[in-house]
């Protein structure tokens, strides 16, 4: 795995600052410790970090065709290279290497723009053409690796794999965005095309952008997961198919010149993943697991009965139970506010694997592939009380209802219907937002001072939402909430919670189950395989009884969590108070203090849990005061 950045000129031919290339290349260092590179051309400066994984005599970036007119800067890997290397060859291209890199050179000679459809893999990478005067920047389909970029007010256009390396540029605006925090304080995260600044954008996976003299730059889709229904199929068919597809997806991403393991929870997901390496792999397969005190947080016993099934090299650490001091840490690491808190163990898995391995393969995206969220089950649930009364009924009884319901988070959940109700008395769509939103409008939008409110513009996070919903190809009510997952919490959330951390201790983390051609098949199977009889992942638990136990198929599913709703009542309690009532989140004008002092009150006193609102705005102080100094 390694780190980009650059800057391109699209005004004129300026020379580029060669030291400022080089601090934005350094600043992600963390992402690239063994090697660093440099292209410099009129108007054009690319660098690059490298982790070395393939080919490592011979990957140095950055990398040339024959005549050294096209270089490439590249992060990530390209799985099926050896098939296009082959197929390149017979154009007539030449290769001096042996790495996946220079794929993407030839691919952009041979096919242009279009070679990103050619690819299998995870990517970000921008590759100069001299002959065309252009750079061509892109990304991968489900968005595993990520790019920034910022258009300067003198006309040029620097990009990086991180918001860090563009923190270094002179001049660069750090104005917060408003409507990206209204959509980090509804979901956690600020999903991609904006950034928590107003001046730098993400480029949105399965997108590439072309930057020119004088042309504009816009970003242009080449692919998106689609719903349509394939041709039918037998159960012990799809099953087949099923496994197959795993264990290719699997195999491709064994390719490493370096040590490689696996995570480990004992989760479904991972133990499947484990489960195909330990029967392609000659030797024992590395896996590596985190525990915790805490037995509702607690999953080690069931990945060490994975470990022995399989007779892994398995490695388990215990974490503490107040691991709180990475909460500053985790700022500087994520460089936007990030509210989900199961980044800390994490990055403490990411730490304990870099010890053993330099690439792990996790299992990553199973639930979003195969309807494995529990909020998938709830949601049909509710799906099916709206299917039989109109939204004008449902308003007034279950609005109202909710609003005389209780919130009484100590009970259990059968009797926490407060957010239920609300989500039935609203449409489908608005639904979902409610049930996946850290702080919910009713939370939400009282914090908010009048003069953030004027500047929001009547601007709402669901508006995301909306957008993704609107482009969607999906016939059913599941369907379209795992599209707007793929859109939104996947890319936002999960794939930039593990790139990050795993990039702060330079190890590459691969994802099997998000394989595009595996989450393209089974996006088209009929969604009664996927969520049956109140069963998510139904199919792949089924395919999977060859291989697993049921006691680790069919038991509760655990969240990868930490337990700061006590953390806030205790060791965290005068920290949350000083940072969220203090003068720097006040000081931003974003917040009224009287809000977030009941906010803080309620929680310490155990009347209300409060903690994902609590973790969401500590999480963004933390950012605000430490990597964009706006408070």
């Amino acid at each position: 795995m390694c780190g980009i950045a650059g800057i391109f000129d699209t005004s004129a031919r300026r020379e580029i600052d060669r030291e400022l290339l080089r601090s934005m290349r350094d600043a992600l260092v963390h992402r690239g410790p063994d090697d660093g590179g440099e292209l410099f051309a009129p108007g054009v400066a690319l660098g690059h970090r490298r982790l070395s994984i393939i080919d490592l005599s011979g990957g140095h970036q950055p990398l040339y065709n024959e005549d050294d007119s096209v270089g490439v800067v590249f992060n990530g890997e390209i799985y099926n290279f050896p098939e296009l290397t082959v197929q390149l060859k017979a154009a007539g291209h030449r290769f001096r290497t042996h790495s996946d890199t220079e794929v993407i050179v030839h691919a952009w000679e041979e096919w242009g723009e279009q070679c990103v459809a050619k690819f299998n893999g995870m990517f970000a990478f921008a590759v100069w053409d001299a002959n065309r005067d252009c750079v061509f920047l892109a990304r991968d389909r489900l968005g595993k690796k990520p790019l920034y970029y910022t258009r300067l007010a003198d006309g040029r256009l620097a990009f990086a794999s991180e918001l860090k390396a563009l923190l270094v540029v002179p001049g660069l605006d750090r104005t917060l965005d408003e409507a990206a925090i209204e959509e980090y304080l509804a979901l956690g995260y600020v999903p991609d095309p904006r950034s928590i600044l107003r001046s730098v954008k993400k480029l949105p996976p399965a997108s590439t952008l072309l930057l020119t003299r004088g042309g504009e730059c816009r970003p242009r889709a080449y692919w998106d997961v689609s719903f349509e229904y394939g041709q039918p199929q037998s159960q012990a068919d799809i099953e087949a198919e099923l496994m197959e597809r795993l264990r290719e997806a699997v195999r491709i991403r064994l390719m490493s010149e370096v040590p490689l393991g696996a995570f480990l929870s004992g989760g479904v997901d991972s133990s499947a993943v484990v489960a195909m390496m330990a029967g392609l792999s000659s030797g024992a397969v590395n896996t590596c697991s985190i525990s915790f005190g805490d037995p509702q947080f607690n999953e080690s016993a069931y990945a060490e009965s994975i470990a022995r099934k399989f007779a892994t090299h398995h490695h388990v650490e215990q974490v503490d139970a107040d691991d709180f001091d990475l909460v500053d840490r985790l700022a500087r690491v994520y460089d936007e506010p990030f509210a989900d808190s199961s980044a800390m163990p994490t990055y403490r898995v990411c730490e304990l694997a870099r010890r053993s391995v330099t690439v792990a393969l996790s299992g990553d995206g199973g639930d979003e592939t195969l309807a494995g969220y529990r909020r998938y089950r709830w949601h049909m649930h509710e799906e099916r009380v709206r299917s039989r009364l109109p939204l004008g009924v449902r308003r007034a009884l279950f609005g109202t209802l909710g609003w005389l319901y209780p919130k009484i988070d100590w009970a259990p959940k059968f009797l926490r219907a407060k957010s239920t109700l609300e989500s039935i008395a609203r449409d489908s769509l608005e639904g979902y937002f409610h049930s996946v939103s850290v702080m919910p409008d009713r939370v939400r939008l009282p914090l908010y001072s009048r003069d953030f409110l004027h500047r929001l513009s009547g601007y709402r996070a669901i508006e995301v939402f909306r957008e993704h919903a609107a482009r969607g190809k999906y016939r059913d009510p599941l369907s379209m909430i795992q599209y707007i997952d793929f859109k939104t919490y996947l890319p936002g959330d999960i794939l930039v919670k593990v790139d990050r951390a795993a990039m702060a201790h330079s190890l590459e983390v691969r994802v099997p189950i998000l394989d595009y051609t595996l989450v393209d098949w089974a996006a088209s199977l009929p969604p009664q395989l996927k969520l049956h009889g109140g069963e998510g992942k139904y199919v792949f638990k089924r395919a999977l009884t060859q291989y697993l136990p049921n006691d680790i198929l069919y038991r509760p599913k655990m969240g990868f969590g930490v337990p700061i709703a006590q953390w806030f009542r205790g060791p965290l309690r005068n920290r949350v108070t000083e940072a969220l009532l203090g003068r720097g989140l006040l000081q931003t004008g974003i917040f009224e203090r009287a809000p977030l002092q009941r906010l803080v009150e309620e929680h310490v006193s155990g009347a209300r849990d409060h903690s994902a609102a609590l973790w969401a705005l500590l999480m963004f102080e933390s950012c605000c005061r430490q990597v964009l100094g706006a408070a």
